[in-house]
């Protein structure tokens, strides 16, 4: 670099350096390089994996400091790096398997193609946050929600920004299952402490569907001392659930306690702007072809559930039209979904609690006193589950009131509910077809 050009650079990266903190700094904008400075234009380079990210989120700050140092006449051209820079990135024996870094670079689970909206708006912040400043904004951070609704996204999204970043960093991303059966193969082969190497000493750990440890006592001893070896260490630890910590009954307290240290965000179903919104970037993305936008809103209208739902949804109209020749209309939308989503009636009126348990007694062939009762027996605790599904869709009872009138269960027995349900309704045909059957009951 010259020496006008790097005195001048060095002006431009004080001005930056005193607009952010010294995290943000160091990750994002330390990396970045002066080429050029012409009369009106300041040529900067980036890793070429970051470029787009970095023009997005720090362009007007570039900016803002390089018209600072040299006038206001000045454009910033921010582009990536040379290919033979990017060759000299750390050896690749820093880097996680490639079975990992394959799994975080989907393109589809990054932060770009996360919609946000009222029912992740936190998560989502705290998560780049997470992804922009390890260990240092959220740690550990906690994303929990019914199944479909993108946390797995997120999780995903956070370690591909990190490794996008920096190759070297070590990002392990494992699923609670994943981690027992790993452990349980190490005490087999008494490995242990390989076991140990491989997930203690890593920069960032990644675990989703945290909930699989319940009830696995050796494996919740074994990542009761992973986690606070990490966190001792400064290590970044982004968890996710379908349950809040405090709702992890079967979890050791130490753990529920651990996990709540952090920040506990929470992810809902998405609303109907939400749901609209996903369906547009899924249909940008894959280029589909839908010339009446209506077959959107008979999606959005339909499947409330989870975005995963909705997504399946989309992609059984695009192949049934295809299969058959048909156009993609509203009209087909509606004749594909009919079975699995059935249409609210407009003249239908609000139901009941009582009159969903009747129904789901009579369906079931029950009685109101076994459907009621403490019995945890299939035949009696499936009806339940879906009768208390119903209630909190088709009444504006809460889920305490719901409880109440179950007799007198705890409201995170509801929820739990309600959240199985809406999670096997998008792939068991049997609980389709009881709910179904449920709602004709209620016409």
């Amino acid at each position: 670099m010259q020496p006008d050009l790097a005195h001048i650079w060095s002006l431009i990266q004080s001005q930056l350096a005193a607009a952010v903190d010294d995290a943000t700094f160091r990750i994002w904008l330390s990396p970045l390089q002066v080429s050029e400075i012409t009369d009106d234009t300041v040529s900067i380079t980036a890793p070429p994996q970051t470029c787009g990210w970095v023009r997005d989120r720090f362009g007007r700050l570039l900016q803002t400091a390089a018209a600072a140092t040299l006038g206001p006449h000045v454009t910033v051209e921010l582009v990536p790096a040379s290919a033979q820079r990017t060759r000299e990135a750390p050896p690749p024996t820093s880097r996680p398997p490639a079975s990992e870094s394959e799994l975080l670079a989907n393109p589809k689970l990054s932060f770009e193609q996360f919609v946000i909206g009222d029912s992740n708006r936190l998560a989502h912040a705290a998560a780049l946050s997470v992804a922009e400043m390890p260990s240092q904004a959220y740690n550990p951070l906690f994303l929990c929600g019914p199944p479909g609704v993108g946390k797995t996204h997120l999780l995903r999204a956070i370690g591909a920004l990190l490794l996008a970043h920096d190759p070297s960093m070590i990002v392990r991303a494992i699923t609670g299952e994943q981690f027992t059966t790993e452990f349980l193969a190490a005490l087999s082969n008494r490995d242990t402490e390989g076991f140990k190497a491989r997930f203690r000493h890593v920069d960032v750990l990644l675990i989703d569907d945290v909930q699989f440890l319940e009830r696995k006592t050796r494996t919740e001893e074994e990542f009761f001392h992973t986690f606070n070896a990490l966190y001792d260490a400064g290590s970044q630890i982004v968890l996710t659930s379908d349950r809040p910590p405090r709702n992890l009954e079967d979890l050791e307290d130490r753990l529920r306690e651990r996990f709540a240290s952090g920040l506990v965000a929470d992810i809902t179903p998405p609303d109907r702007a939400t749901r609209l919104a996903i369906l547009r970037k899924r249909v940008a993305q894959d280029r589909i072809d839908i010339s009446d936008p209506a077959v959107l809103h008979v999606l959005a209208d339909r499947i409330t559930v989870n975005v995963r739902s909705l997504e399946g949804a989309l992609i059984r109209i695009v192949a049934f039209g295809s299969l058959t020749g048909r156009a993609l209309t509203s009209e087909l939308a509606t004749e594909v979904l009919d079975g699995l989503y059935p249409a609210t009636r407009p003249e239908q009126q609000p139901r009941s609690v009582e009159q969903i348990q009747d129904a789901a007694c009579k369906h079931f062939g029950l009685s109101p006193d076994e459907l009621l009762s403490p019995t945890r027996a299939t035949r009696v605790a499936w009806p339940r589950q879906l009768a208390m599904y119903l209630s909190r869709e088709l009444t504006s009872e809460s889920f305490p009131a719901i409880g109440r009138q179950f007799g007198g269960r705890d409201h995170t027995t509801v929820l739990h509910a309600w959240r199985r349900t809406a999670d096997r309704l998008s792939t068991d045909t049997r609980t389709q077809a009881a709910i179904a059957s449920l709602r004709d009951l209620l016409q």
